[in-house]
């Protein structure tokens, strides 16, 4: 759970986003490496009193154990729910009284944590990280408490029909693998996990060989090395090993629906996508922007919201995961016009597939693209967030110089080339939840899933 104070932040907010937003090319990123060998990315800046530290164990909690789906996801909740000497009570007002946000969050590829601290409070911030990280407590109370939340949560989102077609396309896309599983649990799963279960994860799951840093704000390289140390450097130095195989997605040229007694239907459909790591990632960027991504200038939304009202939103979006890949599209419409709405999505995947873009379109996609991205880095928590992706991705420290390039580089061939490579509206898995209308489908899910 991530505490986020505003009591003493919301006098620095205003400066923060000026102090930051500036060319991502006048950033300049330093490798620092703690007295103990721990490597972060810096980005140095004392014009705010503020310090933001992200880190993540790559891996960890990316697979939890069979029938107790869930793991990663509750100790994420409760790693901040009292460590060390501090029960709940006490390590939740040290963080609001001294304004520390701290929080985790389990990914379907890592598990993250992130801190931010005014500079005159980092020693206790540090303090309080490397408690929750090395000392967590795992009260029965605590985990109680979040166990219920998480429930709650679980039952409340039976009822959304966004979340069930989530659901209903992961479950689908990866049948026995992790990335298919619902990463908070099951109603099932979660009542299973015990709190010597959250600290066999942490256990096996938080060493420095998978660990990653990035950090950004009021703090010298030296300091930060230091901290670093503090913060990680009790932590064991290898972790058990783990494997999480390669996965293509399965389910492709499927249409499911999931019944459910509304008003619209909500559609998601994709099929595989696009690696980080292909050197066509920056023309597929372009495509999708021009595809869907780009808002109301995109294609699905000029042809099925602008032209034909359809729908309130439509757009598309690539998801790059460290084993696996998608290139996907969604919106919703009213259960009368979902075939009409599915038919018009499906004629521009494919005009996408055998046009490509035009060349204005190809300008415009570049100018959005390079010219909004330093937005991006308006606050120090921005920053290190994506310094901290820059590094999960391999990309280089010179990264954020190179980036327009690569964007300015695409041609209309490339994207050409790459959207007929992605592209193949037979081979969408489609997913429609409500009482959609005009639609065939393969499969019909009574009730919703």
């Amino acid at each position: 759970m991530i505490a986020i104070p505003k009591r003493v932040f919301g006098a620095c907010l205003f400066l923060l986003v000026f102090a930051f937003t500036s060319p991502a090319s006048a950033i300049e990123i330093k490798r620092v490496v703690s007295p103990g060998g721990i490597e972060a990315w810096l980005v140095e800046d004392h014009k705010v009193p503020i310090i933001a530290l992200e880190w993540a164990f790559e891996g960890a909690g990316a697979s939890d154990p069979k029938g107790k789906e869930g793991l990663a996801n509750l100790a994420a909740r409760t790693l901040d729910e009292g460590a060390g000497p501090y029960d709940s009570q006490t390590f939740a007002a040290r963080l609001q009284d001294n304004a520390i946000a701290l929080g985790y969050d389990a990914g379907r590829d890592a598990f993250a944590g992130s801190l931010r601290t005014l500079s005159d409070r980092r020693d206790e911030a540090f303090e309080l990280a490397r408690l929750s990280l090395t000392e967590p407590r795992f009260d029965a109370e605590a985990v109680e408490r979040m166990r219920a939340a998480v429930l709650s949560s679980l039952r409340r989102d039976q009822a959304d029909p966004n979340y069930v077609a989530r659901r209903l396309f992961y479950s689908t896309a990866f049948p026995g693998h992790p990335y298919g599983d619902e990463i908070r649990g099951t109603l099932d799963s979660l009542p299973a996990i015990t709190p010597d279960d959250l600290r066999g994860f942490v256990k096996t799951g938080f060493a420095r060989d998978r660990l990653i840093v990035a950090a950004a704000g009021d703090i010298t390289p030296e300091d930060l090395g230091r901290a670093l140390d503090q913060v990680f450097g009790a932590l064991p130095a290898i972790s058990a090993p783990y494997t999480i195989a390669n996965v293509e997605p399965k389910g492709l040229g499927e249409t499911l629906v999931a019944t459910r007694p509304t008003a619209q239907s909500v559609m998601l459909m994709g099929q595989p996508g696009i690696k980080r790591s292909d050197p066509d990632w920056y023309a597929a960027t372009v495509m999708n922007y021009v595809l869907g991504g780009g808002g109301f200038g995109s294609r699905l939304m000029e042809e099925v919201r602008e032209k034909r009202g359809l729908s309130y939103g439509v757009y598309s979006y690539l998801i790059s995961l460290d084993h696996s890949a998608l290139v996907m599209a969604g919106g919703n419409t009213v259960n009368a016009k979902a075939g009409q709405a599915l038919d018009i999505m499906r004629q521009e995947w494919r005009r996408m597939a055998e046009q490509g873009v035009t060349e204005e379109e190809l300008a415009d996609a570049k100018t959005y693209l390079t010219g909004s991205f330093p937005l991006q880095l308006s606050s120090t928590q921005a920053i290190a967030g994506i310094l901290l992706q820059v590094r999960r991705d391999r990309l280089g420290i010179d990264y954020l110089d190179r980036r327009d390039a690569f964007i300015n580089g695409v041609t209309q061939a490339d994207v050409q080339r790459v959207a007929k490579r992605l592209l193949d509206p037979d081979r969408l898995l489609t997913v429609l939840v409500g009482r959609p209308e005009g639609v065939t489908a393969t499969r019909t899910i009574e009730g919703g899933s």
